[in-house]
């Protein structure tokens, strides 16, 4: 009995809701949230998200474009912001390329294609949680930057003074990390992999 088939649709299934899970956190706005403003008709701060835009109070973009209503990547505030944008765009791209592989991989027949495609998605998915996982090791740098310590006072790096971590940060960490399991499956996904005992016979 094939285990391969089992495994490899796990995998793909996988690697899509992994890829979902990593484009709504770093889509998300929430990574660093300001407090709240003392004055009751005081306007919110944005959160200081990576990508994600702003839908409140009015439709607007978020940090790093949030700080000055910056639009153009040049004008990010700080230099380890503008690093993590890349290593972080960067990353899901990878992701995003492994997770169609693991898909195609399983409307293959088994034979050195369907292994090669498997192998290639595998270290596709390796470089981009590693890729991912040091643009979310960057970004707290940038709260550092005297640009972050307008919105969040005491800021400094790897710390988010009177801010609060967001849902979308701890999202995009968590992601990266369950992701790191996929390059483990694609080994096992190609459908030449059987079971190494017989199944019991029904009597």
């Amino acid at each position: 009995m094939p285990r391969g088939v089992g495994v490899g649709g796990f995998w793909a299934l996988l690697s899509c809701g992994l890829a979902a899970l990593c484009a709504l956190g770093l889509l998300s706005p929430a990574w660093v949230v300001p407090p709240a403003p003392r004055g009751p008709l005081a306007a919110p701060p944005p959160p200081l998200g990576l990508l994600g835009p702003c839908l409140a109070p009015a439709p607007r973009p978020c940090a790093p474009f949030a700080l000055g209503g910056l639009r153009r990547f040049g004008d990010i505030p700080a230099g380890a912001w503008q690093t993590s944008t890349v290593l972080c765009s960067g990353g899901y791209a990878l992701l995003a390329l492994s997770a169609l592989l693991a898909v195609s991989s399983v409307f293959l027949s088994s034979g050195p294609l369907e292994r090669r495609v498997c192998s290639l998605a595998g270290y596709v998915q390796m470089a981009a949680v590693f890729t991912m996982a040091a643009g979310l090791l960057v970004y707290p740098l940038g709260l550092g930057s005297a640009s972050a310590k307008d919105s969040c006072e005491n800021a400094g790096v790897y710390n988010a003074g009177s801010c609060q971590i967001g849902w979308g940060y701890t999202l995009a960490i968590v992601g990266v990390m369950l992701s790191g399991f996929l390059p483990f499956f694609a080994k096992y996904a190609p459908k030449e992999h059987i079971l190494s005992t017989p199944m019991p016979a029904i009597l």
